[in-house]
């Protein structure tokens, strides 16, 4: 027995409507014959909630004494014993009088859908239990009576009742809602203007985000991959500093505000292999995108502003979300920084947010603790440094302040030298030191003006400044080589750290994990080749390959080259890497191979299932033809032998009626071995559609032959787009859609046949007023053999929906269930229009008659 459905009106305060709303919906379904009971309603006095009441079933309540008193209570061994296919549940967050069987209404509610009876309640948004606080906050009444939200969120239907504040305090106004001596109290309290504005925003915007929730599970359902231009994607700029948890988290808050939002978190390296500022900080805020839904990217890019705007841009980005400068005020004279030039170069399509947080200003370190490699800028600067610094402090000493001395004299050279390294490393460092030594001989060291030197402790002074200096700018330089291994470490266990995840995860994206590979190390084109053997030329698994690229189809196209085995090569072009690359690259090259792998046992699965699947559909096949087929033939083979049979004296009714159901068994037998066939060239793949351009009026009617005269309404405007399909595969697909819908509606009630244009495709909607079906069965009624409900046997072999999808399919259209608004079922066929065929004003359906 499946589980029943659940239906709630929420509304954003009592009195909006929700009882009276419930109690509409329950008599529209008891016209068209829906057993539905009250299970409990209370209608508060309100005279026009009590009128509704009338005409439907009520089961008796329970009675419970608590404290010498008496109260009823929902009766649901009662409702439970009675078995409707509906029963009404006012109040969903009530607490139940004590010795009750559960201590919550909604744990009744609960009791009732797992015995498969359908639920209709209702429930206000002050009583959801994640909402307390704030609804508190907002009245100054905590609701003591709530509902958690899970259950209210599993509901199949939410509908808002929905009235503005002014309309609500009218019909408080007139005692529509409660009694005339409570009036002036609850519109001074509770029923406030303000109040009720707030409640009401709180309501719309939680079933807003339910609508988000319906919207891409449809999508999905659908596989619509194209933007509907209600996206926002937001870029966030990363640093590798601890500000990059504030600027995730302030995005994430605005992506909360739009509907189908986009988080995308972005650092930008250098492009010197596997440099990383941070990585265990980048781990960390990886890990919280991630969580917060969004996508973390690392990009190769040696000018940050612009490789920042690149990537926004070319993710189709419309905000980007960066942290305030880290800088001191005195750093702003090297340039105006990343922000700025973002915000100054970014133009009108892109909306930069400089987000302010705790690091503001703090600086950001001395270069050799950023763990990067001297790049040439830094190079130059440290030859500056080191041979124009101790010149320019030359001219310093003998023209401006002379006479401090040597050994004053030496020190100030020597924090050149210092700086020297700092900025350069070694080299600028010891030609600091030579050239240093030869303007102290020269200039500061008796005799000045020439390279001898008379005094012995002089020979020593200067000796020891070598001495010194060399001695500083190893020590310095060995230390920045050692702080840069640290953090190319670092950044390799970051990167195997995410290959292992990923292992644990089970990602079986080759594509990604190969644009991984493109990023990490700056590289332009990325493929994975294998090959049968040695002798066996190579064939390209997967590739990346960048605009700029070029495709890789042999391990010489490519500038590195990694072999995985002796039948696989991870190859990239680009640049030519270091050794030390080379063992996080094969890192890389084992989980590719590995990924490969997985694929390929993905797809042995997946024809296992097809197997299997094939073997179920003989089976079936099988028993349709031991009775489906036989039951025809029995009746074809019955009222020949009486046609032929000499003793009785057939009149020409009689013989007329045994002829008829010859040819009734015959057409039956035709429609079942047709879909056989149909189904069987479905399973081997041998549909081949011929497509070409056509007009649905000329085909739907064509289908509708079938079926009883009268059973079926037309609606195909003349003013539709032709579409692009094989025409004898529409026809099927439309004639067994009409010949379900009219097989399950009822007799008196024609099935309503219309078609609309929306954009680029053109939709067919075939719709009964049968008994429906639930959602949790839509999808299993398209599979082969499958009949819903309580269908005859005779009623024919279950393919026919299936035959149907499988000829949608193969023109390129799809075909759904949806509900028939009223009751019922509605089958949608989407077609695509021909090319060069989309009408006049294709934002706007074509008009349907009801």
């Amino acid at each position: 027995m499946g589980r029943g459905n659940l239906r709630i009106y929420l509304g954003a305060a009592p009195g909006v409507g929700k009882t009276y709303a419930m109690l509409a919906e329950a008599h529209r379904r008891a016209e068209r014959g829906t057993d539905i009971v009250v299970g409990f309603v209370e209608h508060h006095g309100r005279p026009r909630t009590e009128v509704m009441l009338h005409g439907l079933e009520v089961v008796p309540r329970r009675e419970l004494a608590y404290r010498d008193s008496t109260f009823t209570e929902m009766d649901v061994d009662a409702i439970l014993a009675r078995r409707p296919k509906v029963v009404l549940v006012d109040e969903l967050a009530h607490t139940n009088v004590p010795g009750s069987r559960n201590t919550k209404r909604w744990q009744d509610v609960e009791e009732l859908l797992q015995a498969g009876i359908d639920v209709i309640s209702t429930v206000n948004i002050q009583h959801l239990e994640s909402l307390g606080d704030v609804v508190e906050s907002i009245t100054g009444v905590r609701q003591r009576e709530t509902v958690p939200d899970e259950v209210v969120r599993r509901a199949g239907q939410i509908e808002l009742v929905d009235m503005s504040p002014q309309a609500l305090r009218r019909r408080m106004a007139h005692g529509n809602i409660y009694k005339p001596d409570k009036v002036d109290a609850a519109l001074s309290n509770y029923f406030r203007p303000g109040n009720l504005t707030a409640l009401r925003e709180l309501a719309l915007l939680w079933t807003a985000d339910r609508v988000d929730e319906y919207l891409r599970q449809y999508r999905t359902d659908h596989s619509v991959s194209t933007i509907w231009n209600a996206r926002e994607r937001i870029v966030v700029g990363l640093t590798g500093g601890p500000e990059g948890r504030t600027l995730i988290r302030r995005a994430a808050r605005m992506a909360a505000k739009g509907s189908g939002s986009e988080i995308l978190a972005v650092y930008i390296a250098r492009s010197d292999g596997l440099t990383s500022a941070s990585p265990k900080e980048l781990a960390v805020q990886r890990t919280l995108v991630e969580d917060l839904g969004g996508t973390f990217h690392h990009v190769i890019g040696d000018d940050v502003p612009a490789s920042l705007l690149e990537f926004a841009r070319g993710v189709n980005a419309t905000q980007i979300v960066l942290g305030s400068s880290r800088r001191k005020t005195w750093q702003y004279i090297f340039g105006p920084g990343v922000g700025q030039t973002v915000a100054r170069d970014s133009g009108p399509d892109l909306d930069v947010h400089i987000v302010t947080h705790d690091e503001v200003a703090k600086g950001r370190g001395l270069p050799v603790a950023r763990g990067a490699r001297l790049g040439r800028g830094r190079i130059v600067a440290g030859w500056l440094a080191g041979v124009g610094g101790p010149a320019l402090l030359s001219l310093l000493l003998t023209h401006v302040v002379p006479d401090l001395g040597l050994a004053n004299d030496m020190l100030l050279f020597l924090c050149m030298t210092v700086a020297a390294a700092l900025l350069g490393g070694l080299l600028p460092a010891l030609a600091s030191a030579a050239f240093g030594s030869l303007l102290l001989n020269y200039f500061f060291v008796e005799p000045v003006h020439r390279l001898t030197i008379t005094n012995p402790k002089n020979i020593v002074a200067i000796t020891i400044f070598v001495f010194v200096a060399v001695s500083v700018a190893s020590v310095v330089d060995l230390a920045a080589r050692r702080t840069h291994q640290a953090a190319r470490l670092r950044a390799e266990s970051e990167i195997l750290s995410f290959l292992a995840g990923s292992v644990l995860r089970g990602d079986t994206s080759l594509e990604t994990l190969l644009e991984r590979v493109r990023e990490t190390f700056a590289m332009e084109s990325v493929a994975l080749l294998e090959r049968a053997s040695d002798v066996d030329p190579w064939t390209c698994a997967a590739s990346v390959v960048t605009s700029t690229g070029k495709p890789l189809l042999r391990p010489e196209d490519g500038d590195v080259d990694m072999p995985v085995g002796d039948t696989m090569a991870l190859v990239l072009a680009g640049r030519v890497l270091p050794a030390e690359d080379r063992r996080v690259l094969a890192a890389f090259a084992a989980q590719a191979a590995v990924v490969l792998d997985r694929q390929r046992l993905v797809g042995e699965a997946e024809r296992a299932r097809r197997l299997d699947e094939g073997n179920r559909i003989r089976t079936a096949l099988l028993a349709a033809v031991s009775h489906d087929l036989r039951t025809p033939l029995a009746g074809i083979k019955a009222a020949v032998t009486s046609l032929r049979s000499d003793d009785v004296a057939w009149s020409e009714e009689d013989e007329a009626e045994l002829l008829a159901g010859i040819e009734d068994g015959a057409d039956r037998l035709d429609h079942l071995v047709g879909n056989l066939l149909d189904m069987s060239r479905l399973q081997t793949g041998t549909v081949t559609p011929l497509i070409r351009e056509i007009d649905l009026d000329e085909v739907v009617p064509m289908a509708l032959g079938g079926v009883p005269e009268g059973s079926v309404t037309l609606d195909i405007p003349e003013s539709l787009p032709m579409v692009a399909v094989d025409p004898g595969l529409l026809e099927r697909s439309v004639a067994n859609i009409v010949e379900n819908a009219v097989k399950y509606s009822p007799p008196d009630t024609p099935v309503h046949v219309a078609a609309s244009a929306l954009g680029d495709r053109v939709e067919v909607r075939v719709a009964d007023r049968g008994p429906g079906v639930p959602d949790s069965d839509k999808d299993r009624i398209f599979e082969p053999f499958q009949r819903y409900g309580d269908a005859p046997r005779g009623a024919g072999v279950g393919l026919g929906l299936a035959v149907a999808r499988g000829f949608a399919e193969a023109m390129g259209g799809t075909l759904a269930a949806e509900d028939t608004p009223g009751g019922g079922m509605t089958m949608v066929l989407t077609l695509r229009v021909a090319a060069g065929r989309a009408p006049v004003r294709p934002d706007l359906p074509a008009q349907v008659t009801t």
